[in-house]
């Protein structure tokens, strides 16, 4: 146990990080290795994979992304903001490199191959993106002579014109909403909120009539005569199978047909083996990082910090919620993980480097450093 004398990198990191926000992070990351172990073997095993392939490689990927986490977490501001810079850049670099030469993977190409690794770029791009339009946003506020607001308006654009042409239409829609939200907290009108939203309604429209895969996604969903919807109507047998308490470790069986069980709808396959009780548990654990970080940020009197955590939860929160309601049809299939719970190697670390955003904008700090009183010198005498 590190002590609060202890003067230390290490020691002011412990007494200073929101320990309770930090253990529920772990939890996730622990909940959704065991979890993976009921989903993942059905999967590998039918696509010809050793049966703990997804477990064992989640498992691989998870200690470096814990390393990640803890080590943005020591970062300050100036730092995050650097990283951030770099990281978004980076990422929409690949991004177009993998619209070039990713393979085509379900009409899309959303993925590209380094040093035999395949990468999402466009995961890396969200927590990247929610800083930097944190940082222009509070520098609008601080330095009305700076083109700041410009520069947050421009990054919306300049960074889902790439996902559209992938296309994917769910990170589209995700990032946008990040990104009027983040505009509503900085101090938006409501007439400018109405408009956006105008903006949104017409944005789905036009993706409905211009993208055929969208179409036959709303359409599905919409009238379930109209198209093949077995994977959601496999979920909801999940939840009719399980029900409160579920049919045990490995006993489910509509995970055996799941093409995606590992996946997005390993939300359903836990509500058939554990049961309804523990998906509320799960939506509790999510629901805490949420208010707890919302209630650290109303708390920082740092705007930058103020609007980088409330875009990060926004974030965490809305993919969360999403994919627990494809699960449960009250979305189309938008192909989003569940953080920390599903498999996936690009969203772990993406995931990770967003929380250790959090966990670094939401440590105490002395007032000193995030408000430097301005040198005033003494009068003469004095």
């Amino acid at each position: 146990m590190v002590s609060r004398a202890q003067r230390s990198l290490v020691g002011d990191w412990w007494w200073t990080i929101d320990r309770s926000l930090l253990a529920a992070l772990f939890g996730l990351m622990v909940i959704g290795l065991v979890m993976l172990m009921g989903g993942g073997p059905p999967v590998a095993s039918r696509i010809g994979l050793s049966t703990f392939h997804f477990v064992e490689r989640q498992a691989l990927f998870l200690l470096p992304a814990l390393m990640l986490l803890v080590t943005i977490s020591f970062l300050d501001a100036r730092l995050i903001r650097r990283l951030a810079l770099a990281t978004y850049v980076i990422g929409m670099v690949l991004v177009v490199a993998a619209i070039q030469y990713g393979p085509e993977i379900k009409g899309a190409h959303r993925w590209i191959s380094l040093m035999g690794v395949s990468v999402q770029p466009s995961e890396f791009v969200k927590p990247a993106f929610v800083i930097l339009t944190a940082w222009a946003f509070s520098e609008a506020a601080r330095r009305p002579d700076l083109p700041a607001v410009w520069i947050a308006f421009a990054l919306l654009p300049l960074t889902i014109t790439p996902l559209i042409l992938q296309p994917d239409f769910g990170q589209t829609m995700l990032i946008t909403a990040i990104w009027a939200g983040m505009f509503f907290i900085a101090g938006l009108h409501w007439f400018w909120v109405m408009g956006l939203g105008g903006v949104g309604v017409i944005g789905i429209i036009s993706a409905y009539n211009l993208l055929p895969h969208v179409r036959e996604r709303i359409t599905r969903f919409l009238d379930s005569e109209s198209g093949d919807t077995f994977q959601v109507d496999m979920a909801l047998e999940s939840f009719a199978r399980g029900g409160w308490l579920g049919q045990g470790p490995g006993e489910g069986t509509v995970k055996r047909v799941l093409p995606d069980a590992h996946t997005d709808f390993i939300f359903a396959v836990t509500a058939e083996e554990f049961g309804i009780a523990i998906c509320l548990v799960i939506v509790m654990i999510y629901a805490f990082i949420v208010l707890r970080g919302l209630l650290l940020a109303g708390r920082n009197e740092d705007a930058f910090s103020r609007l980088a955590v409330s875009g990060l939860l926004l974030l965490f929160g809305l993919q969360a919620s999403i994919n627990m309601m494809v699960n449960v049809n009250l979305l189309p299939a938008k192909g989003m993980t569940l953080p920390f719970i599903s498999y996936g190697g690009s969203s772990l670390f993406s995931l990770a480097l967003a929380a250790g955003f959090l966990i670094a904008l939401t440590r105490k700090r002395p007032r000193s450093r995030l408000h430097p009183r301005a040198y005033v010198p003494r009068p003469a005498g004095a």
